[in-house]
């Protein structure tokens, strides 16, 4: 058909606007159509979709051959010419918005309480978008868990969380968690009969999830009273916290705390007329800092102190040189189960799920600078090479540094690159790795991130003042803007990404809990004169069992030396197989 031919056809059609109709169900969004042929718009609604209550249009073609044009005599009204050279107009697209979404993403807090200055700046992070890192009732309001009186079904109300309505919800978490952590459950089943922590009361400051919800139910078995805080303001599972409370234990924890609720909940843990706890597990040195700073005289009971982080071990470290140190404890974080297969295999996988959640970043091409090249930074480049990711990493020892030479990289210093990475990842453990200097020069855009356990690394505190300008994206992002409209994307506000963003996996946790529960098993049950006031790594024999404790899951089977062979090594042919030091 020639264009003068069509041109004339398409004259003889009245093309008529779709008039304003109310929805119907015979017609969701226009009014019925006169033919088969007549393009609709149908509503797509998604499960669990998040989107601000607009309709998605599915335009239906009427045929594979039909052609569409652009009417410059209609004010770019989109029309639809068929086989048989009739024309149809294309229905208007309205938007249309749910009143309960309207008033949902239009909420803003009213309510302050006692959040912190900091994070009165832009909207709660108590809110959730879809993380699955917590889940967060519809009808959560912003009164602090500090001012509501709550009590779980037996009448208990020794604990302060979110909501304890989530009970249920947190069970089913828990549940599945259990699945993934044979190694906590086998301890579980062997020990719980001789009750190795029968008298033990320990105070517990870790990540509230339901990993760690399985580690303290398996202490319960074996005999422990347990009282437990978040060592993090962001990873806390409200759902979790919810569903311990109704078991019983007393926590004290919600997603979104403040620093005052922070230390308040420490605080609340610790100080209970008639309760003196004896053993301490700690993942980040803060509640043994709280104790020797308000109440020294309790270590005059406690046996030992377990401490999982590096930030952690290297505060004892600092104590036992000072002379400070006033009982033994066991560094968790140098322990092999923890190094070999915590920080790296589970930083591998959950630094991609962190950053996707949050940002919906494409890894590919993209530049990325790495700071510290330990056992999480190893993870990381990793996780981001094999994704495609240009990385780089910055390194202080020249053995780290090294190896990652040799792994591929380039190392660098920041300030070489800082002008043009799309992403900034700290994993070092130290204090202003990234200074506000390297902050105003990066590019627009640039995501900056955390996966050290301290939020010393990043200096947020510099990014408050008044010519920059916060602004809350979504739960955990906040875009920092400068006055010339540059822009950087802040996550988790500097603390720990993979906790406070996503989830990680439960199975590398389980080596991780198992580790902490022989090391209080093995300080509360030394006998007086093993452990001095100093601080200790894991006996190998311990690591190994760990080890062993997750292999049948993998349907693995290990090889025994013959008496020859473990004669000709020097080794007892069950173990352990390591000297000490390695690591």
């Amino acid at each position: 058909m020639s264009v003068q031919v069509l041109a004339a056809k398409m004259a003889e059609v009245e093309l008529k606007d779709v008039p304003g109709k109310e929805l119907t169900p015979e017609s969701p969004l226009t009014p019925k159509a006169t033919s088969a042929t007549t393009p609709t718009m149908e509503p797509i609604v998604k499960t669990g979709d998040t989107s601000p209550g607009f309709l998605t249009p599915n335009t239906k073609m009427p045929q594979a051959s039909a052609m569409k044009r652009t009417d410059p005599q209609q004010n770019g009204g989109e029309a639809f010419v068929n086989r048989d050279g009739t024309v149809a107009e294309a229905p208007r697209l309205k938007k249309i918005q749910f009143a309960d979404q309207k008033q949902e993403f239009n909420k803003r807090p009213t309510k302050i309480g006692r959040r912190s200055l900091s994070r009165s700046i832009s909207q709660s992070s108590t809110d959730s978008y879809g993380s699955a890192a917590s889940y967060t009732d519809s009808s959560d309001d912003e009164t602090s868990p500090r001012d509501k009186q709550q009590k779980n079904s037996k009448g208990n109300g020794d604990f302060c969380i979110k909501n304890i309505k989530q009970a249920d919800f947190g069970r089913r978490e828990i549940e599945i968690a259990e699945q993934e952590m044979p190694a906590l459950m086998a301890l579980r089943k062997r020990a719980q009969g001789e009750k190795p922590l029968a008298g033990a009361k320990v105070v517990g400051c870790t990540h509230i999830t339901a990993q760690t919800a399985v580690l303290m139910e398996t202490l319960t078995a074996l005999g422990a009273q347990c009282r437990w805080a978040a060592c993090n303001i962001y990873s806390t599972q409200n759902e979790v916290a919810a569903a311990l409370a109704e078991g019983g234990f007393s926590v004290f924890a919600w997603k979104g705390e403040s620093e005052d609720d922070f230390w308040w909940c420490i605080d609340r843990c610790v100080n209970l007329e008639g309760w003196q706890p004896n053993m301490i597990l700690d993942d980040g040195g803060d509640l043994t800092h709280w104790i020797y700073k308000k109440y020294p005289n309790m270590f005059k009971k406690i046996k030992g102190i377990v401490e999982e982080s590096v930030t952690g071990v290297h505060r004892l470290y600092q104590l036992s040189k000072a002379g400070k140190l006033c009982v033994p404890a066991m560094n968790v974080n140098d322990s092999v189960t923890k190094q070999k297969f915590d920080n790296l295999y589970c930083c591998r996988e959950s630094i991609l799920d962190g950053l996707k959640r949050t940002t919906d970043v494409m890894f590919g091409g993209k530049q990325v600078v790495v700071c510290g090249y330990g056992e999480v930074g190893k993870g990381c480049c990793a996780a981001l090479k094999a994704m495609g990711s240009i990385v780089y990493v910055t390194e202080i020892d020249p053995i780290c540094a090294l190896q990652a030479c040799m792994d591929g990289f380039r190392l660098v210093k920041l300030n070489e690159v800082i002008r043009q990475v799309d992403i900034v990842i700290t994993c070092t453990g130290n204090k202003n790795v990234v200074v506000r200097e390297y902050l105003d020069r990066m590019k627009n855009g640039c995501i900056v991130c955390n996966m050290g356990h301290s939020n010393t690394e990043i200096d947020v505190a510099s990014l408050r003042t008044p010519e920059l300008t916060w602004e809350r994206v979504r739960s955990q992002v906040d875009h920092v803007i400068w006055p010339d409209g540059k822009r950087i994307v802040l996550l988790a506000e500097g603390r720990l990404l993979n906790l406070s963003c996503s989830t990680v996996p439960t199975f590398v946790l389980s080596i991780t809990a198992t580790t902490q529960a022989l090391a209080l098993i093995e300080l509360y049950n030394a006998p007086e004169g093993r452990y001095k006031q100093d601080v200790y790594l894991l006996p190998k024999k311990m690591d190994e069992y760990v080890a062993s404790l997750h292999l049948p899951t993998f349907d693995a089977h290990l090889t025994e030396l013959s008496d020859e062979q473990a004669k000709y090594l020097g080794l007892n042919k069950n173990g352990p197989f390591k000297p000490n030091y390695y690591r």
